[in-house]
């Protein structure tokens, strides 16, 4: 069986991942957001990130692992921790999380090997290393959460000339929040 490769982002009511300043600070995750990605996250066995996506997620090598922490933080660290990353980036020369591997070319017949290998889902995350396995067709479900904000303007969520067709597969609204989750995946016939 082939694992899926799934693209889960955070966007804008405007759809965007990121502000025209390259912040992301209008969606921090909250206790009843971060409890479910726990659960969405638990049987994902490899997240690839970019490098700025990486950078953001090494705060989960510290958070989460002192017992004065929430418990859900601790969930997510230990959920994080245990899954193996990959990080594609042209300027890193190490990465320190750990079961964290660095390559420094996005390379399509790798991911689409790994994919037919992969016991479990895989997680992509990032704008463009998304964007490259849109337009390679390697994305296989996208779980949206949508922020009840406008931006304006930044990065785009999703990619320009790319057409998929997708068919719902499950929703959820997170009331403290506001904020939407919608499941996509490809239709399986």
């Amino acid at each position: 069986m082939t694992a899926n490769l799934v693209y889960f982002v955070t966007r804008s009511l405007d759809g965007y991942i990121e502000d025209d300043q390259g912040k992301i600070d209008w969606a921090p995750p909250d206790e009843e957001r971060l409890r479910f990605v726990n659960d969405a996250l638990r049987p994902v066995g490899t997240h690839v990130y970019g490098r700025r996506m990486y950078e953001t997620m090494q705060v989960w090598t510290e958070f989460g692992s002192s017992a004065s922490d929430p418990p859900w933080a601790r969930d997510f660290a230990g959920i994080w921790g245990a899954a193996d990353k990959i990080v594609y980036s042209k300027t890193l020369t190490q990465v320190s999380a750990p079961r964290t591997r660095l390559e420094h070319t996005f390379d399509v017949d790798a991911i689409r090997e790994l994919k037919l290998r992969a016991a479990r889902d895989l997680v992509i995350s990032g704008h463009e290393l998304a964007t490259l396995a849109f337009r390679a067709g390697l994305v296989d479900e996208i779980k949206l959460f949508i922020a009840p904000i406008i931006l304006g303007g930044g990065k785009k969520a999703l990619p320009d000339g790319v057409r998929l067709g997708l068919e719902l597969v499950d929703e959820r609204r997170f009331e403290g929040s506001g904020i939407v989750y919608l499941h996509y995946r490809r239709p399986t016939a």
